[in-house]
């Protein structure tokens, strides 16, 4: 039996017979009662109670006992950082993605960033970093977010230590925080190492543009110019946000937007030429540190 002490039921709330006529709706609800109160523990069972002058739930009368959920927390505010606006239906959707999240794996916190986030929607997926030292289903996840809000979700679970590593090390982990939506507050102490062996072989994804640029889509070639231009301004010592990068990639490929990178707008000559010479220029830059046995700047 289930021992529940009653936190709310006042009777004298419900309606006199003289006030039926004109409270008909009250009525009916005072008779469909509804009890909150909490399992108290027994002796050789757990227990309910409920007061023993109530109207309706009569003895003999079956009844459902369940988890109360109705009293939900109040949903906190997320931390914005560089983010300018935001669209009110993609907030809610952020708010949605939290709670999916939040009840299906214990998370430290919970990091919207990318494409998602910038003005409009023109997005294909939503990034999503999950900073959590236990393990979570990132594949139940993302097709979770997919059935309950029909948007294709790319979790990336980092444990702390790794985001902590990647802050200090790798220029897109930089840039990815460096405009983002998160559940939490960040609050990072980084102090940044430059290993120029890491670098080079993040530097070598970009080569393939060189190599595939007329099988390459728009997007595709911007993310391989991102990688490559961020890595250019770390090992500089520069500040990476979206609008810096951006900024760079216009002025070093000469061109008027980056959408016309990702809208495939380039002309082939001018851009693959400019593109070799700061892919030769970041490549020198690296060799130069790792034959001089520089793995910390």
């Amino acid at each position: 039996m289930l021992n529940i002490s009653p936190i709310s039921t006042k009777l004298s709330e419900c309606p006199t017979p003289t006030e039926l006529n004109q409270r008909s709706i009250l009525y009916e609800k005072c008779c469909k009662m509804e009890l909150i109160a909490k399992v108290s523990k027994g002796s050789r069972m757990d227990q309910v109670y409920i007061p023993k002058h109530r109207p309706g739930l009569n003895v003999g009368s079956y009844v459902v006992v369940k988890q109360l959920e109705v009293l939900e927390k109040v949903q906190e505010k997320p931390y914005y950082y560089n983010i300018k606006y935001i669209e009110p239906i993609k907030l809610e959707i952020i708010n949605k993605i939290f709670n999916i999240i939040n009840k299906n794996g214990i998370v430290d916190n919970i990091i919207i960033t990318g494409s998602f986030l910038e003005k409009g929607f023109n997005f294909n997926d939503i990034d999503i970093i999950t900073i959590s030292n236990n393990k979570i289903d990132s594949k139940y996840i993302e097709n979770l977010i997919k059935t309950n809000i029909g948007i294709k979700a790319h979790l990336i679970l980092l444990s702390n230590k790794a985001i902590i590593e990647g802050l200090a090390t790798d220029p897109l982990y930089n840039l990815m925080l460096s405009e983002c939506i998160s559940k939490k507050r960040l609050i990072y102490k980084i102090k940044k190492k430059i290993n120029y062996k890491i670098l080079d072989l993040h530097l070598l994804k970009s080569k393939s543009l060189l190599d595939n640029f007329d099988i390459l889509s728009g997007k595709e070639k911007y993310s391989l110019t991102r990688n490559m231009v961020s890595i250019s301004l770390f090992i500089e010592n520069k500040k990476i946000n979206y609008e810096i990068l951006n900024k760079e990639i216009r002025m070093l490929l000469d061109l008027k937007n980056v959408d016309e990178i990702k809208q495939n707008r380039i002309n082939k000559k001018s851009f693959l030429k400019n593109y070799n010479k700061i892919y030769k220029k970041t490549f020198n830059k690296i060799m130069k540190k790792i034959k001089n046995g520089s793995k910390q700047k």
